[in-house]
């Protein structure tokens, strides 16, 4: 039962902490809700037909497959939030305006809107489907396993949802004049955390060197298998011992996203209050 409690927190977490960001994110963009819901419809499915089929993409590539499908996943979902985070900061000014001013239609954001779902669909089909394959090795591991799974499971999914929302609560305080910042930050810090995994499964695959492996580590201050760790690297990538390809990919993820965002910022025609 405590073995899936843990493993369903762990992998719930990170995709619930992504819904919680991008809800906080895309506050004030029209029918939202809709698109986070289908989103999570639609990583679920996918989660499914993926763990259906996890022996097949396993066996691809001399049985790297499916460090590379993760990659694909990652890299997949690095694209998304740069594009979500260029794109605020060219319209997170006239959003704020919205957000003041209830009466005010939410008119703008369609293509937002579309990224919205993408990011969340591609982490819950990733974190959803190596649950269900993690559940399924300790289901069969005792006769009552099923049943301890099961609450198990519960407890975690419960555990990884409050966090969650205690984190979205906590974004929902931030006043309106910073809102955009603070979550913009965040969701540069989660892209460029999927770019390190990314890196970290390359190097697994030899595609990558790892350039010193690990460069530090940090697990006698703190762990990753903590709840705080857990919860760090979920929200910024923190990694005890990571590789040092693992920084360039973080540290070149974070660079090119914030010199977009900057540009575009710069161009970005000042928004009329009148």
């Amino acid at each position: 039962m405590y073995a899936a409690a843990i493993i369903v927190f762990r992998e719930s977490l990170e995709a619930a902490l992504i819904i919680s960001i991008m809800l906080a994110a895309t506050r004030g963009i029209a029918m939202r809700g809709r698109w986070v819901l289908g989103g999570i419809f639609t990583g679920l499915l996918g989660a499914a037909v993926v763990a259906s089929g996890m022996e097949m993409i396993a066996n691809l590539v001399d049985g790297m497959g499916q460090e590379f499908f993760n990659v694909a996943i990652l890299l997949t979902a690095v694209v998304m939030l740069a594009w979500h985070n260029i794109w605020m900061a060219s319209h997170g000014r006239e959003l704020a305006l919205q957000m003041k001013n209830t009466a005010r239609a939410v008119t703008d954001g369609r293509s937002e809107r579309s990224v919205i779902l993408l990011v969340i669909a591609l982490a819950v089909m990733r974190e959803g489907s190596e649950t269900v394959l993690f559940l399924y090795g300790v289901a069969t591991d005792s006769a009552n396993g099923t049943r301890d799974t099961l609450f198990g499971g519960a407890l975690g999914l419960g555990a990884g949802a409050l966090v969650a929302s205690l984190l979205y609560a906590g974004l929902l305080r931030i006043p309106v004049r910073w809102f955009f910042a603070a979550t913009g930050a965040l969701v540069l810090l989660l892209a460029a955390s999927m770019a390190s995994q990314a890196a970290r499964l390359l190097i697994q695959a030899d595609v990558l060197p790892s350039l010193a492996s690990p460069i530090w580590n940090t697990s006698h201050v703190l762990s990753q298998n903590t709840v705080v760790g857990t919860i760090l690297h979920g929200l910024i990538g923190y990694d005890a011992q990571p590789a040092g390809m693992q920084v360039v990919a973080y540290v070149g993820v974070l660079i090119v996203i914030a010199s977009g965002m900057l540009w575009v910022s710069r161009r970005a025609s000042p928004v009329r209050t009148a």
